[in-house]
C-alpha cells in the first residue's frame, strides 16, 4: 500500500511539474523570449549606434529571409543580372561593392563602425519594441494603408486613419521605379501615428489581393521607440493581411549589402531654410531572374524580394505611387497635427517644402523613363497637399506635405 501511495504521489508530482513547465512555456515572458530569438540572429559583431540602436552584423546565410521554407536551400543572388538602362554614365559592374575611397556616412550607426564583408547589418529588436506593439504577432506589420486615387468616397476620407499626398501613374506595365526623396524629421503628435515618404510598386486590386513593395523614410515612434527618421521597406502579397513586414522583420527580403541597415536612422536630415539632404531609391525587376531589386543611392545595391513572394508582381506592376502618408488618429476628435514631409505646404518651395525629384519608371525594355500621364491625389488638400512640375534639372518632380491640423484643417 505504501509503495502504491508513493508511486501515485510521484506521478502527481511529475504531472504537476509538467503542467508547471507547460504553463511557463506559455507565459508572456517565455513568448517574449521566443519572439526575440526569432528576430535576433547570432551576430559576428555588434555596433552600438549613437541613437541607442544595436546593429548586429549577421552572417549573410543566417538572415531572417532564410526562415522561409522556399528559401531554405536558396542560393543567394549576389548581384542583379541587369540594371535599368539610363541610370548611370559610369560602369555598372561591381555596383554592389564599395570602392576603396572613403565611404560616405549615410546612417547614424556608421559613426561607430561598419559590418565586415559577408555579413548583413540588422537592427536588433529589443524587448521594449515588442511591448509597444499591439500584439507580438503583429509586430513589424501594418494595416492596409495604400492610397487608392481611383475611388475616393468623400464620406470616408479618414477611413483607417491614413491620409496621403501622392503622385501616381497607372494604365501600363511597370517594371520598377526610381526617385530622389528629400529627407526631413516631421513632428509626430501621438506615439501610435507615423509620417513617411516613399514609393509604392503595386499590383492587383485594392482589395484583398493587393501586392505591394514599398521603400522610403519614416518616423514611427510606435515601431522604433523614438522620433528619428529611418530608412524602411515594406512588402505584402495579400493587402497587409498575413504576409509581409517592415524591413527584415520576417522572411522575404534577401539582403546582400553589408553597409546599410534597414530601419536604421538616416543622417543627416534637412532643415527649414537650411541645408537639404536627399536619398535616392530605385526598385526594379531583374528581367532574367524575375526578382525585385532595391538600390539605395548610387553605391548600395541592398538586395531583392524573390519573385515567388508575389502573385501579380511576379509579372509586373500596374501602378506606381510616390509621396507622403500619415496616420491621423484624430486625437480628441480633431485632425492630428502630425506633419507630412517638412510640415509645410508645397507652395513654399525649395528648402521649406519637401519634394520628390527625378521620378522615373522602368519600362518593358528595362529602360528608365519619365512617367507619362502623372496624376496627383490627396484626401484633404487643406491638411496635406501636392503640386507637380517638370524642369531640366529635376526632371519630373513634385512638392508635397503639410502641417496637419490648422484653422483650415480641423
Amino acid at each position: 500500500m505504501d509503495t502504491a501511495r508513493g508511486v501515485a504521489c510521484l506521478l502527481v508530482a511529475v504531472i504537476c511539474l509538467s503542467c508547471a513547465a507547460a504553463a511557463a512555456a506559455r507565459s508572456p515572458a517565455a513568448r517574449l523570449h521566443r519572439h526575440l530569438k526569432r528576430f535576433n540572429k547570432p551576430a559576428v559583431k555588434s555596433i552600438e549606434s549613437p541613437d541607442g540602436d544595436i546593429i548586429d552584423c549577421v552572417h549573410m546565410s543566417h538572415q531572417p529571409a532564410f526562415d522561409h521554407p522556399y528559401l531554405k536551400n536558396h542560393t543567394i543572388q549576389m548581384r542583379p543580372n541587369y540594371h535599368p538602362e539610363g541610370l548611370y554614365d559610369e560602369s555598372k559592374t561591381n555596383v554592389a561593392s564599395s570602392s576603396n575611397a572613403e565611404r560616405p556616412m549615410v546612417q547614424l550607426w556608421h559613426q561607430n563602425g561598419r559590418c565586415p564583408e559577408g555579413t548583413v547589418p540588422i537592427r536588433r529588436t529589443k524587448k521594449d519594441d515588442l511591448l509597444r506593439a499591439s500584439s507580438m504577432r503583429r509586430y513589424g506589420r501594418k494595416r492596409h494603408t495604400t492610397a487608392n486615387p481611383m475611388s475616393v468616397n468623400p464620406t470616408m476620407l479618414n477611413e483607417g486613419g491614413h491620409q496621403h499626398a501622392i503622385a501616381y501613374v497607372q494604365g501600363d506595365k511597370y517594371y520598377g521605379a526610381k526617385a530622389t526623396i528629400n529627407v526631413w524629421e516631421p513632428k509626430i503628435e501621438q506615439p501610435n501615428e507615423f509620417s513617411l515618404s516613399q514609393l509604392w510598386i503595386l499590383g492587383g486590386s485594392f482589395g484583398e489581393d493587393l501586392n505591394s513593395i514599398e521603400a522610403g523614410w519614416q518616423v514611427s515612434p510606435d515601431l522604433y521607440g523614438d522620433n528619428n527618421t529611418r530608412l524602411f521597406t515594406y512588402w505584402t502579397s495579400d493587402a497587409y493581411q498575413a504576409t509581409g513586414c517592415y524591413n527584415i522583420l520576417c522572411s522575404g527580403f534577401v539582403q546582400i549589402n553589408s553597409e546599410i541597415a534597414m530601419g536604421a536612422s538616416i543622417f543627416p536630415t534637412s532643415s527649414y531654410s537650411g541645408s537639404q539632404y536627399d536619398i535616392s531609391i530605385l526598385i526594379w525587376k531583374d528581367p532574367k531572374e524575375g526578382n525585385w531589386w532595391m538600390q539605395f543611392g548610387k553605391d548600395y545595391v541592398l538586395g531583392y524580394w524573390p519573385s515567388f513572394l508575389f502573385s501579380y508582381l511576379a509579372d509586373s506592376a500596374s501602378m506606381i505611387e510616390w509621396g507622403g502618408e500619415v496616420v491621423n488618429s484624430q486625437p480628441d476628435g480633431v485632425h492630428t497635427s502630425t506633419q507630412m514631409g517638412s510640415g509645410h505646404f508645397p507652395e513654399e518651395g525649395f528648402s521649406k517644402a519637401s519634394y520628390f525629384k527625378n521620378i522615373q519608371v522602368v519600362d518593358s525594355t528595362n529602360n528608365l523613363k519619365a512617367p507619362k500621364g502623372l496624376g496627383t491625389f490627396t484626401e484633404q488638400s487643406n491638411c496635406y497637399d501636392v503640386q507637380n512640375g517638370n524642369n531640366g534639372d529635376w526632371g519630373t518632380y513634385f512638392y508635397y506635405g503639410g502641417p496637419g491640423r490648422s484653422s483650415n484643417c480641423q
